[in-house]
């Protein structure tokens, strides 16, 4: 019982309400129907449990849907891991590269996120998983990509059953008009017969099942493939999409820049164990990470010094034509600028740019930034950021 609860852990009952979600509710109906659909069709008309192959063929069978449940769970129940609440570096001068979250009273670690429908700031975000109904993250990551490896596997295995069961079954039942095909179907002859005959409500219950088996191994399987690419180059499919715009926003200035994604360790193997291991614990304490050389944790972080004051008015006609035609459709705020002041950019367009203001009491006392858009003409890059920033300007925040 000690083993069972280390295994998968509950911060509270509280937990168990993620099951109360569309998302588990289809996940969970799917390997049902798939597993038991597969283990009837097994015993009673395809491969008894008499023979050798037949009794190896169920316990297969079973232990897919242990292993896909396993994984299953500890992905939802586990969770992510979330960024303590009211953390701060413990060097806080490194504050000022960290944007404060107001929900979680603390700032966001490298490479974490605040998740809206957890309501928590996640280490190592991913993505928030409405088929577990939580995020996939840093303490969950492995068990998550597991689950979407043993899905497909097993799904492929109950509609090889499914198959088989149909065509042995229906064998002598239907002609096809192939006269001309001889198949040896003894295998399939059932000595004695079955107890509970192969009727229509049976061929529909299969037949329905293996367009599940198939669809998720399709569906299931293209998931697994992504997650397999992006933890073999140590990232998340959010700082995937930041260095893909990161490197289009290169292409589009003909900037003389190459990217270099920090968190790459420079070999797949070694990517690759920073996620799976043999304990099943990930590597590190999902705050600090380790880094490729000349990079720094907050290589992805652009600052900014503010040189020419700004209004914060919509559409300054002082600050260029270009800026005036395009300012941002969106109904995010403009902030003031003064002199002297800094920026911590999150994103960006051409002539645009958005983030937070590093207010003066902000790095100490924790005190929400000031965010919103402002004219990219009206602030420099900071000379220590240049020197270690592998990113072109507006595209390097990933928290």
């Amino acid at each position: 019982m000690g083993t069972f609860c280390s295994v998968i852990k509950f911060e509270n009952l509280q937990e168990l309400k993620r099951l109360c979600h569309w998302g588990p509710i289809i996940a969970l109906g799917v390997i049902a129907i798939c597993s038991t659909m597969a283990m009837i069709d097994s015993v009673l008309w395809y491969w008894p449990l008499h023979t050798t192959g037949g009794s190896v063929n169920f316990i297969m069978l079973i232990n897919w849907t242990v292993m896909i449940l396993y994984n299953y769970f500890n992905a939802m129940f586990a969770g992510p891991g979330f960024v303590p609440l009211g953390w701060k570096p413990e060097n806080s001068q490194d504050s000022m590269y960290l944007q404060y979250c107001k929900v979680c009273q603390a700032y966001k670690a490298p490479r974490s996120h605040h998740c809206r429908k957890c309501n928590r700031c996640v280490m190592k975000m991913d993505h928030h998983c409405p088929w577990i109904n939580n995020c996939c993250g840093y303490q969950n990551h492995a068990s998550f990509t597991l689950f979407l490896l043993l899905a497909p596997l097993g799904c492929i295995h109950a509609a090889f059953i499914f198959v088989m069961t149909m065509y042995t079954q229906l064998y002598n039942r239907l002609s096809f008009g192939w006269n001309t095909v001889k198949i040896d179907m003894t295998a399939a002859r059932r000595d004695p017969l079955p107890i509970i005959p192969f009727g229509l409500a049976a061929f529909a219950a299969t037949l329905f099942a293996l367009g599940l088996a198939l669809g998720t191994t399709i569906a299931v399987g293209m998931l697994f493939f992504i997650q397999m690419k992006i933890i073999l180059r140590n990232k998340t499919s959010i700082e995937s999409w930041i260095e893909e715009k990161a490197k289009d926003r290169i292409q589009y200035y003909q900037l003389n820049e190459v990217f270099v994604f920090p968190y790459d360790m420079g070999s797949r193997w070694k990517n690759f164990k920073q996620v799976f291991t043999w304990s099943g614990v990930p590597k590190g304490d999902g705050l600090d990470w380790p880094i490729r050389e000349g990079c720094h944790q907050y290589s992805l972080t652009v600052r900014y010094k503010v040189i020419e004051d700004y209004s914060g008015t919509c559409c300054p006609l002082n600050r260029g034509i270009k800026t005036f035609f395009t300012s941002p459709c969106t109904e995010e705020p403009r902030i003031k600028l003064q002199k002297g002041e800094f920026i911590l950019a999150t994103r960006g367009l051409r002539y645009w740019l958005y983030g937070d203001k590093i207010l003066d009491d902000s790095v100490t006392e924790g005190v929400s930034r000031v965010r919103g858009w402002f004219p990219r003409n009206c602030v420099e890059k900071c000379p220590c950021d240049a020197e270690t920033d592998q990113a072109p300007e507006g595209e390097k925040k990933n928290r």
